[in-house]
């Protein structure tokens, strides 16, 4: 799709975010109480990289831009075969997660699934996912697939996501040790969402249902998330990177684009 108005800088909407993100960080420190389980008043700066996005959009293709960026948002997935794996994937890998805890020897209870709090769950992080990926896939994704190939964009993408989420991360204590295989697995799960982007059709609407499923399933492992553990998820998560990518193959990681171009 062709751009209208100025290039798109990545660099300056990561700029934008972080200084939008500055003010929910500041009530992170000052409000102690969760949102839900391991998720600090810190996280309500998911709307910033949408308002990034909004702001940048806005100044150089005024509201036609901004149309255009908030229906991508609601795109289709194309070709449709592709919900299978954006479904699944994180599912999967967190299933194997739990298996693999509980062989080790970790006191995991037997998860309590609920069809209800199941679409709850999907209904909110949905929400949340989207106002994430119209900035990280809807504004940001293309010109760095064009600066540094689709395998390139992705470790960008999840070396900025990563560091974006370290401050709500020490105000609910994180170890060291928690955060960098936590890191190791959202770098991993970036590159997944770039995969996904690019396979689809550059669908923003596959980056956001991918999102979905990687918070339902953190929130839905036993109990709220609570044994979740990024030592066993965080190298799941770069293994099935590490196939994704081995399934794209040289012409993905070049950078030629899969699926049908948008309109």
């Amino acid at each position: 799709m062709a751009q209208a108005g100025k290039p798109r800088s990545p660099w300056v909407f990561f700029g934008l975010v972080f200084l939008l993100a500055i003010p929910f960080y500041v009530l992170g420190a000052l409000v102690e109480w969760p949102l839900m389980p391991g998720l600090p008043i810190a996280a309500l700066a998911i709307v910033c990289p949408a308002l990034a996005a909004i702001i940048l959009v806005y100044r150089a293709e005024a509201w036609t831009g901004v149309s255009t960026l908030l229906r991508r948002g609601v795109d289709r997935v194309r070709p449709p075969g592709w919900l299978l794996p954006i479904l699944m994937i994180m599912p999967l890998v967190m299933a194997a997660s739990f298996g693999i805890q509980r062989l080790m020897g970790a006191p995991i209870p037997a998860p309590q699934l609920s069809l209800v709090s199941g679409v709850l769950y999907c209904v909110l992080f949905f929400v949340a996912a989207l106002c994430e990926e119209l900035g990280w896939s809807g504004y940001a994704t293309d010109p760095l697939v064009s600066q540094f190939g689709p395998l390139g964009a992705g470790l960008v993408l999840g070396l900025v996501w990563a560091l974006y989420h370290y401050v709500p991360l020490a105000q609910v204590h994180r170890s060291i040790g928690w955060v960098a295989c936590w890191s190791i697995g959202t770098v991993a799960t970036r590159v997944m969402i770039v995969w996904l982007y690019t396979h689809a059709g550059r669908s923003v609407l596959a980056a956001t249902l991918f999102h979905m499923t990687v918070n339902v399933t953190w929130q839905m492992f036993p109990i709220h998330g609570s044994f979740y553990d990024p030592r066993v998820t965080g190298p799941l998560s770069a293994l099935a990177a590490v196939l994704l990518v081995a399934i794209g193959g040289r012409r993905w990681i070049a950078g030629a684009r899969s699926g049908p171009e948008r309109p």
